[in-house]
């Protein structure tokens, strides 16, 4: 017997999966001495309660606080607010305004494992800011600006039109780039203008959305015609130019994986559509796919 697909675009379907996704974290994944724990097997096991990681610990901040927003039950602002102090407290480095990616927490205390800073990390930690703000923390307006600034100052190439991709904590910059990064930023920009509305998140939302699905596909097409037909690459040169071979042989790294991901030319045609209802331009639907 084939079981019917759900109804994808319903909202009480979409609503009552927010929530069973939430009830399997909701038991366990609290830490009281700080944030939440990363690591859980299939059955909600927490099987390693010290490593937290700077893209989770951001992302329990956006989904608490969309799901305050969606229901109005203060046990989802409690555990946002729960969320958004520790990434504060036991992530952000306040003398170079920039994130630790990977922390140990041991008996409430933090010690950094890897200290690199991460234009990737930046986004998610943009995103929870716009989410908190958006979910009734004023202070989160500030702190997104100061955050929007640090990367502005540290990772932003006026002559490329886009960020660069890390840097240790005196803010020297390694030689890689990759698309991934701008892909979260310009969801990040995004969801900050319709939190605040200033206009200096979408432009910069539209120019990185050009840069990466305009300019970097364009050349990826150049260099592999007619195999790439206007696809994301995932990994270029300092330069910008397209680097075929990175992490060619390793299947372990999932923030940059090699070749083209379906996943990510999907998410692209998603923010290309919310920017577009937002910040209209003739290249946006025919570039997702829409035209």
């Amino acid at each position: 017997m084939t079981v019917p697909l759900p109804d994808f675009r319903s909202p009480a379907f979409l609503r009552q999966h927010l929530h069973d996704t939430m009830a399997f974290y909701n038991p366990v994944a609290t830490d009281p001495t700080g944030g939440q724990y990363h690591f859980f097997l299939d059955d909600g096991t927490v099987y390693n309660t010290r490593t937290r990681h700077l893209v989770s610990a951001t992302r329990f901040v956006v989904t608490h606080a969309m799901l305050y927003r969606t229901t109005g039950e203060v046990r989802f602002l409690d555990g946002m607010w729960h969320a958004l102090t520790f990434l504060r407290t036991a992530f952000l480095g306040p003398a170079i305004g920039g994130y630790a990616w990977l922390i140990d927490w041991h008996e409430g205390r933090a010690t950094v494992q890897d200290a690199t800073c991460h234009c990737y990390g930046m986004a998610f930690v943009m995103l929870a800011y716009a989410r908190a703000f958006e979910a009734g923390v004023p202070e989160a307006r500030a702190w997104l600006a100061q955050a929007f600034d640090t990367a502005e100052q540290h990772f932003w190439q006026p002559a490329a039109g886009l960020y660069a991709d890390e840097a240790n904590t005196a803010w020297q910059l390694t030689s890689y780039r990759g698309q991934n990064a701008k892909m979260h930023a310009c969801e990040a920009m995004i969801s900050a203008f319709r939190a605040t509305g200033e206009r200096r998140y979408i432009e910069r939302a539209e120019q990185l959305a050009q840069g990466i699905c305009q300019r970097q596909a364009a050349l990826s097409t150049a260099e592999q015609a007619p195999v790439a037909e206007g696809w994301v690459w995932e990994h270029f040169h300092a330069h910008w130019s397209v680097d075929w071979d990175h992490n060619r042989h390793d299947r372990s790294n999932i923030f940059r994986p090699w070749g083209y991901q379906i996943g990510h030319q999907t998410e692209w045609a998603k923010l290309l559509l919310q920017l577009d209802a937002l910040h209209p331009a003739d290249w946006h639907l025919p570039c997702a796919g829409c035209q």
